[in-house]
């Protein structure tokens, strides 16, 4: 057997999984080191924190945050269905579209926009879906607060690993993304103004 550089490992140094305690289950491993970063970020919020109202009151790089608007802020979704999937979410606590002002309508989908011709820019994606799903019965991961998603597509981003392996493959970490993303947004649109 070799080691990752190439260098031959002794045989009594290997050691056979038949060997080890207990009995394999049925489940695979699939390894995530990267993921370390949130397990040492420690305990996340309450649950009962909302974490649309929480995002605002952090720095960009931590919260994920790829543009603070006047009303509205856009944001990585941190369960990604692409790489570069974000959500346009407005300051506001506000559960329903209806809900919304008309401020708030307008500069949400002025920001889906804005993302969208980013996102174009820094992935060459081919489409998009854009939606807001209102509430828990629509499929809402977070009723309490509106949000609308903008998730990049590409022609060739299917595959049978979510089908097979419930398992979503992301080329590109969160943090690569919003560096990104931020960086290509417009310099007319990338200072916070006066909320």
């Amino acid at each position: 057997m070799k080691d990752y550089d190439g260098t031959d490992i002794p045989d009594e140094m290997v050691e056979s999984s038949a060997d080890f305690a207990g009995i394999p289950d049925g489940f695979r491993r699939l390894w995530t080191p990267h993921r370390i970063a949130y397990i040492e970020q420690g305990p996340t919020p309450s649950s009962d924190a909302c974490v649309f109202c929480t995002a605002p009151t952090l720095g960009d790089e931590e919260a994920l945050i790829v543009h603070r608007g006047e009303l509205g802020y856009v944001i990585l979704n941190l369960f990604p269905y692409n790489s570069g999937h974000l959500l346009v979410v407005p300051y506001r606590h506000v559960a329903m579209y209806d809900e919304a002002t008309a401020e708030e309508t307008a500069e949400i989908a002025a920001l889906t926009q804005v993302a969208m011709r980013v996102l174009s820019s820094t992935s060459r994606c081919d489409g998009f879906n854009i939606g807001m799903n209102q509430g828990v019965l629509a499929g809402a991961g977070i009723a309490a607060h509106l949000h609308q998603h903008v998730v990049p597509r590409w022609a060739t981003d299917s595959n049978f690993f979510p089908i097979v392996a419930k398992t979503k493959a992301l080329p590109q970490l969160l943090g690569e993304v919003r560096d990104a993303v931020s960086g290509a947004w417009p310099a007319d649109e990338r200072e916070p103004r006066d909320r």
